[in-house]
């Protein structure tokens, strides 16, 4: 099995030519969610699906991989519940993170990293709407409370 630094070093490896909506280094993102995922008492699977959780989404490895990576299953299954699948419903996606163990936290230090105030400030105002609208949505179907209200 691999170990969770290798997992980061992969996950690293992977996304090293990626940025994120605001042009900073992906891996930046995938850092937070695997901190936020330990910070909320996540176990070493969780973490482990964190630095993975957009691997397959955004092609930076192919699913081939993931079925054939010395992984846990139930890292796998957490990496497959979060990997949106294009055209997919929102509500199906939802249920599908719901209905996998462990994958909720995952999610959750995704959306809480995804919406940091301070990450939307940067972004043009149609797109911060957007994104806010959006993982207000995800955040309501999950049945998760958000991070940011009561703040500043």
């Amino acid at each position: 099995m691999l170990t969770l630094a290798e997992v980061e070093k992969l996950a690293r490896a992977a996304h090293a030519a990626q940025t994120d909506k605001a042009g900073r280094p992906y891996t930046e993102h995938l850092a937070a969610v695997a901190e936020g995922v330990r910070a909320r008492g996540g176990g070493q699977d969780q973490i482990a699906a964190a630095w993975l959780h957009d691997a397959v989404e955004d092609g930076a490895l192919s699913r081939q991989w993931l079925d054939d990576a010395e992984l846990p299953s139930s890292v796998k299954e957490m990496v497959l519940a979060v990997t949106k699948v294009p055209g997919e419903e929102t509500a199906s996606y939802t249920a599908r993170i719901l209905a996998t163990p462990g994958a909720l936290l995952v999610k959750e230090a995704d959306l809480a990293h995804n919406a940091d105030p301070a990450r939307l400030a940067v972004l043009d105002e149609a797109t911060r709407i957007r994104l806010t609208r959006k993982y207000a949505t995800v955040r309501a179907l999950l049945g998760l409370a958000d991070p940011h209200m009561g703040m500043g």
